[in-house]
């Protein structure tokens, strides 16, 4: 069974940067897709950033946008998200997710979710 554990949150102003890493215990070269979503209080869970593992295509979400940056690392089965820029409104909590087939950021297509990792921008 595939486990993700997401870490990497935490507390940073307005403008800050963080860099979320997502840990596979399997090996992730056999998940065509690895996404992150994230869900802020009292709102439904977001597609943020997706990557495709066939030519490492990536998508993002329009309000991230030349802030973040998704990649994953096969070798070392984790995948990462670097984000820049913070605003509040990216407060939320994140996850990452991982799915057998092209995946986009619609979460319905991902198969395996982690626990979270809590992400809170202060202005």
């Amino acid at each position: 069974q595939v486990q993700l554990v997401e870490s990497g949150g935490g507390s940073v102003q307005a403008g800050g940067s963080l860099r979320l890493v997502c840990a596979a215990s399997g090996d992730i070269g056999t998940f065509a897709s690895m996404g992150w979503f994230r869900q802020a209080r009292g709102k439904e869970r977001e597609g943020v950033a997706a990557i495709y593992a066939g030519g490492g295509a990536t998508f993002y979400a329009d309000s991230v946008k030349g802030r973040f940056t998704i990649s994953r690392d096969n070798a070392k089965n984790t995948a990462y998200l670097q984000m820049n820029i913070l605003k509040s409104e990216d407060t939320a909590m994140y996850y990452c997710a991982a799915s057998r087939t092209w995946a986009g950021l619609d979460r319905e297509d991902y198969q395996y979710w982690g626990q979270g990792t809590e992400v809170t921008i202060s202005s």
